[in-house]
């Protein structure tokens, strides 16, 4: 394949899209099925707004996946036990290595220099939880003795961090967001100015809805400090977006998020104006790169805003708050 890590202009990605739409709708046979149903011939697609997005939910109930490999492991999205779970099939783990270290490194810094703690207590339960394989991957190539995870030990946490704080160590916290409220109210008036807060989302009816710049502040407030984060990503994909202020997020250069008209999926819709989020994700190599999400969101320039979910959604862990 084309090395998509390696992308430097719009060109560059339209013609790795290019590529990417015609090898997968060769490779994977339930892409080509939904291809060949909407009519679409691959020879006549030339930009990126006329690619076939397939709906997320698709992962729910078929296999995703390159038939040049063997299903075997899957990252599964969570939920409860009442609903179908997206489940996404993994060829290539270097691959998804790769995006982790290159988006991390981009918008937050080289993992080599930080000290990783995990606050996902739901996602720990789930062992195909991708957001898990993403930190456990940060922990291994950060090799700091200090790194771990912490599920409802609130006063263990607390210590460490409050040592780590006396050490001027460099600490990134990842957490879901009703586990970071959570942690907060057990130990008010905790300040850590240096740490790095990095928020899931997720409040799994765990906690009354709250807007997402609610809880960037309550955050900022809790933890003591304005370096509050937040990741977007999800089950479905192996690359992810970031925010650092203002609830804006930026793709690597490998991903795109487009707005399409909630009541035309195949309609798309200028900056500024809100609609249905379609990501592109060309890590997703050997599953499917074009997926139309049940995110609401709008783009403007080279920033994205996350807005809420469509109607009628299911409930997911890496789901966002309505704002």
């Amino acid at each position: 394949m084309n090395d998509i890590f390696h992308i430097k202009t719009e060109e560059d990605f339209r013609l790795h899209c290019l590529e990417t739409f015609r090898y997968q709708y060769e490779q994977v046979d339930i892409y080509r099925k939904f291809t060949d149903y909407l009519n679409i011939k691959p020879d006549e697609i030339h930009t990126l707004e006329r690619i076939p997005f397939l709906p997320i939910e698709i992962f729910k109930n078929h296999i995703l996946l390159d038939r040049s490999f063997t299903p075997g492991h899957y990252f599964q999205s969570s939920g409860t036990t009442q609903t179908l779970r997206s489940r996404h099939y993994i060829a290539d783990f270097e691959l998804y290595q790769e995006s982790i270290y290159r988006s991390f490194s981009q918008f937050i810094g080289a993992p080599e220099d930080f000290i990783f703690l995990g606050l996902l207590p739901n996602y720990s339960e789930n062992q195909h939880s991708s957001l898990i394989y993403m930190v456990d991957f940060l922990m291994k190539t950060s090799g700091k003795p200090e790194n771990g995870y912490f599920l409802y030990n609130h006063t263990e946490l607390l210590a460490v961090l409050e040592t780590l704080k006396k050490q001027q160590k460099k600490v990134i916290l990842f957490g879901v967001s009703f586990a970071l409220i959570d942690f907060l109210e057990v130990v008010p008036g905790f300040s850590f100015p240096e740490l790095t807060v990095i928020e899931t989302g997720g409040m799994k009816g765990r906690k009354e809805e709250i807007t997402k710049d609610e809880l960037l502040s309550l955050l900022k407030n809790g933890f003591g400090t304005e370096r509050i984060f937040s990741e977007y990503s999800m089950t479905e994909l192996l690359s992810q977006a970031y925010s650092l202020e203002h609830n804006e997020y930026k793709t690597p250069a490998w991903m795109k998020i487009l707005i399409r008209d909630p009541e035309d999926p195949l309609r798309f819709l200028p900056e500024g104006r809100t609609g249905a989020v379609n990501i592109i994700d060309l890590a997703n190599r050997h599953s499917c790169s074009f997926i139309a999400t049940q995110d609401l969101g709008k783009s403007t320039g080279d920033t994205f805003q996350i807005l809420g979910r469509m109607d009628h959604s299911d409930i997911r862990g890496c789901s966002l708050l309505v704002t």
